[in-house]
């Protein structure tokens, strides 16, 4: 796609329609800055054939390519696909079988989506005509947009000032309001925006099996498996019977502990029921209440208690509903009567049984021990004798219970089997009441429907007026769809006429040039030796006009016939051009179109659709440390990201200091320090002008960089009273204001010195500072050997020029292009990548250095050498290939070693200084000022 980034052009201020924002907890300082994010859950159509069918997918829109990205859940990293909209049309049926179904019209493919209703589709659908009316105006607004495949992301610091790609055009007013007038919809709480992907999706109703990308589906479901996921998910399978649905859910930990304790009792229910279902299951069966029962007319006259056949009898069922009971249900009534008593007798017999055996047993106990007894008495025997009779007598007894029992159990199953035969003339007689129920129900609803044949008509126009609102609804749309298009074809056809017309132009001017050049060829050959003037000498005089002639505000050029000129300033506001020498100017002309040629080059190219594609892939998640996102900042980072991507490498690097200050913690110290005295502001003051002279936000005191930069290093004063200010930190903070905000950038020098370069780098001794030129001659030693004993042989101390570099990390120091490629190395891997590129810079011009033979001669070259490297990528393979391998621990430890050497020859140095001044202080002490007279006596 092409052009600017279409999320912020000023019409969508008049818009009525709404979106969400995101609710991003991390980043919710930034929130408030974030343009609405339209994201939601849509079901998508996809699958060929029978396994065609609708899948539910988290649709996220990108302003940056105006693409609406599907993925598979919202927490995936890969998109499965994505829509193009710059080019799309949009269309619904009002009368569809599925409502809130719409389908996007693309050049290469149709796409069939639904929305859980019919708000969700309209609102989803005039979103994405206000994006695609914002992304189409802007992309014809932005000067040379059509090649540009993306939209940037809008950067915040000062460069966000000046750029042309963020220029936009106006949309007429007359169109804006007609589109207006048809953007009425709100978005619907919860169904779009962020917070959707925290409610679930609503799976469709048909089948949705595809495997068409089933690779990306498998790669993005593996990313969610947890341990013990499945045991925290309840499974669910739906059984279905003639009349009901039931489903089986797997029981939790809470049902496993539960267990025991219920199958007993589950098994006793079961038998009391007289239900026989074979063993007890480890499953919960619950009634799907999706297919109603069809209603009893019962049901519907009122509700009754729900009872089973143990818990009422016929009779009282009966009685409940209001019937009179039967001669056979009365029969019933009274053998269950009789059946209790019955019950009830046979428990007193058992009862009375029990208390004869203990009275037997004590009288059989008696007799022996009084048998015994010697010499007796005759009375104990006719006591026995009276017991043995007793004893007879109550067996004779027993055995009569004993067949009275038998035969009562005989009774009372036969009243058993009359019972059941009872109950089966019951079931019958209830299925025939409930046939009788059905037939009264169905006459009575015919009845209903002959009252109701007036009221046909008033549900019919209820109807007819429903679809005439839904079709009013639709041609709205349809007018507001038709309208936009038209105007994107005639905006799309002027910027055909006019790439065609730019064509003819430059075509034109280019035969004039070759002419021209043709000419100046001539007079190179033949060069005239007089001073006269003549036709050859002006049409010199003029292609040095043009080859000096640069883009400013007070002369522009033709913007139709203009070409790739180099304007006064580049992209981060450094000037280009000089202002007096002509030489010069023709050498800074040429170092600008290289750099601009080496821009569009394929491995340029190559790395932005990198980026593209991984800035795509985080849409639904947050940048993490990966070596993949490693090797993309290393590659360099495109200028339309740049200031998202410095943004969270400074918030990962400062996060345990932003997590343990207030929220204004900036605004805090900047307060003290203008209310308070500080005594780093005069020195401060003092530099701000000699920032970046050759940077137009900091090149006069009312440049708009200068206020933020005092602001900054006010801040950053109070907060270090030890460091205050050091030369250096100005060019540092200025820089990061170039990407940053004010804020941000105070974060970033913050990192800088704090966290990324060791103790006593910036302060008064910059003993850290000396350390690191140590290190790096000793790295100098080791990868460029020959190099070092070249400076070696002539004694040329490299770091006075070094030391510059790594004090303020190479600002003015090189071509603004790559001192920005190195920032953004630098700002993620942290001060090892001083080193590298510090190396690479002299790897990079070794053999020109080598032929060098004079020390003045190569102290001098030292000193410009660095701005005649043009190629980032060559230097770029050199620092990250050529110097490896280049472990952090090498140089922390050679950094401590170097430490305590110079702390050594400090303390000597302090020492001998003290030594001196005691001295001094001694000598003047002996000397006595002698009077001219006395000089006159002697």
């Amino acid at each position: 796609m092409h052009g600017g980034d279409g999320s912020e052009v000023s019409s969508a201020r008049n818009s009525r329609v709404t979106t969400v924002r995101p609710l991003d907890v991390t980043d919710n300082e930034s929130t408030k800055d974030q343009p609405p994010k339209l994201c939601g859950f849509l079901n998508k159509l996809a699958g060929k054939g029978p396994l065609r069918g609708f899948k539910t997918r988290w649709f996220v829109y990108d302003p940056r390519k105006c693409y609406l990205y599907y993925f598979k859940t919202p927490q995936d990293s890969l998109p499965l696909g994505h829509i193009e909209i710059a080019d799309a049309c949009f269309s619904y049926e009002v009368d569809a079988g599925d409502e809130g179904q719409f389908e996007i019209h693309t050049s290469g493919n149709d796409f069939i989506l639904k929305a859980p209703n019919r708000q969700v589709m309209r609102y989803w659908l005039q979103q994405l005509q206000q994006k695609r009316w914002e992304f189409c105006n802007a992309r014809g607004a932005a000067r040379d947009s059509w090649n540009s495949p993306t939209l940037p992301d809008l950067p915040t610091g000062l460069v966000a000032k000046d750029t042309d790609a963020f220029s936009y055009e106006k949309p007429s007013d007359s169109t804006e309001s007609v589109r207006n007038e048809f953007a009425m919809e709100i978005a619907p709480e919860g169904l779009v925006g962020v917070n959707a992907a925290r409610n679930p999706a609503a799976q469709p109703s048909t089948i949705n099996f595809s495997l068409k990308q089933w690779g990306t589906e498998l790669r993005n479901s593996m990313s969610h498996l947890r341990a013990g996921r499945g045991s925290s998910e309840n499974r669910r399978s739906v059984f279905y019977t003639s009349s009901e649905e039931w489903e089986m859910i797997d029981p939790t930990s809470k049902d496993f502990q539960d267990l025991a304790t219920q199958e007993y009792t589950r098994k006793s229910q079961l038998e009391a029921n007289r239900v026989s279902l074979g063993s007890a299951f480890t499953f919960d069966f619950s009634r799907n209440s999706s297919r109603p029962k069809r209603p009893f007319l019962r049901d519907m006259i009122g509700p009754s208690k729900n009872r089973s056949s143990n818990e009422a009898s016929p009779v009282e069922w009966s009685v409940s509903n209001g019937n009179k009971p039967s001669e056979s249900q009365l029969k019933i009534q009274s053998l269950q009567e009789e059946l209790a008593r019955l019950k009830e007798e046979h428990t007193s017999q058992k009862e009375l049984v029990r208390l004869l055996q203990q009275t037997l047993r004590g009288s059989q106990y008696d007799k022996r021990s009084s048998s015994i007894q010697p010499g007796g008495a005759p009375d104990g025997m006719e006591l026995v004798r009276e017991k043995d009779q007793q004893i007879q007598a109550l067996s004779a007894h027993i055995e009569k219970l004993g067949l009275e029992k038998e035969s009562l159990h005989q009774e009372v199953k036969s009243l058993k089997n009359k019972v059941g035969e009872l109950n089966e003339q019951l079931g019958m007689l209830m299925e025939t009441i409930q046939a009788k129920d059905e037939v009264i129900i169905k006459n009575s609803s015919s009845h209903t429907e002959e009252a109701s044949i007036p009221s046909k008509d008033l549900q019919e126009l209820g109807r007819l007026k429903d679809s005439l609102q839904g079709y009013t609804t639709q041609n709205k749309f349809l007018n507001k769809e038709i309208l936009e298009l038209t105007v994107l074809r005639r905006n799309a056809v002027a910027r055909e006429k006019a790439l065609e017309a730019k064509c003819t132009g430059l075509e034109a001017k280019l035969c004039q040039i070759e002419s021209k050049y043709l000419v100046l060829l001539q007079e190179v050959k033949n060069p005239v030796c007089s001073g006269e003037q003549g036709p050859a000498r002006e049409v010199i005089s003029r292609l040095l006009e043009d080859a000096l002639g640069v883009e400013t505000p007070e002369h522009p050029e033709h913007t139709l016939l203009k070409p790739h000129a180099v304007s006064e300033f580049d992209v981060f506001g450094f000037k280009t051009m000089p202002e007096d020498d002509e030489e010069e100017q023709l050498v800074a002309k040429v170092r600008a179109l290289d750099l601009k040629s080496l821009s569009f080059t394929d491995q340029e190219v190559s790395v932005g659709v990198k980026w593209e594609n991984y800035l795509a892939s985080t849409m639904n998640r947050e940048m993490v440390r990966t070596p993949e996102l490693k090797g993309l900042i290393r590659s360099g980072i495109p200028h339309e990201h740049r200031s998202k991507v410095w943004k969270w490498c400074v918030c990962f690097h400062v996060k345990k200091f932003r997590d343990t200050v207030p929220p204004d913690y900036f605004n805090q110290l900047l307060q003290e320090a203008l209310e308070k005295q500080n005594p780093a502001s005069k020195q401060i003051e003092l530099d701000l002008l000699r920032t970046l002279p050759n940077n137009k936000h900091y090149a006069s005191p009312t440049s708009e960089g200068i206020q933020k930069l005092r602001n900054i290093l006010l801040a950053f004063s109070w907060r270090n009273p030890d460091i205050g200010y050091c030369q250096g930190l100005n060019r540092l903070a200025a820089v990061a204001l170039l990407y940053l905000d004010q804020e941000d950038a105070f974060w970033c020098l913050v990192a800088i010195v704090e966290v990324f370069m060791p103790r006593d780098y910036y302060t008064k001794t910059l003993l850290g500072s000396q350390v690191d030129q140590r290190v790096f001659k000793d790295l100098m030693s080791e990868k460029l050997p020959r190099l070092h004993v070249h400076f070696e042989q002539y004694k040329v101390d490299f770091s006075l020029i070094t030391f510059n570099w790594f004090l303020v990390v190479f600002v003015d120091s090189v071509v603004s292009d790559i001192l920005f490629k190195i920032w953004d190395s630098f700002l993620y891997e942290g001060p090892k990548i001083i080193f590298r590129f510090a190396l690479a810079l002299f790897k990079y011009k070794e053999e020109e250095m080598l032929k060098l033979q004079d020390s003045m001669a190569i102290f001098k070259y030292l000193r410009y050498f660095t701005h005649t490297i043009l190629d980032a990528r060559k230097l770029m393979s050199i620092a990250f290939g050529g110097m490896n391998p280049f472990p952090l621990r090498q140089i922390q430890n050679r950094r401590t070693f170097h430490l305590e050497k110079v702390r050594l020859e400090l303390t000597e140095l302090e020492a001998i200084r003290q030594n001196f001044l005691q001295q001094r202080d001694t000598s003047l002490e002996g000397r006595g000022l002698i009077s001219d007279d006395e000089e006159d006596n002697d």
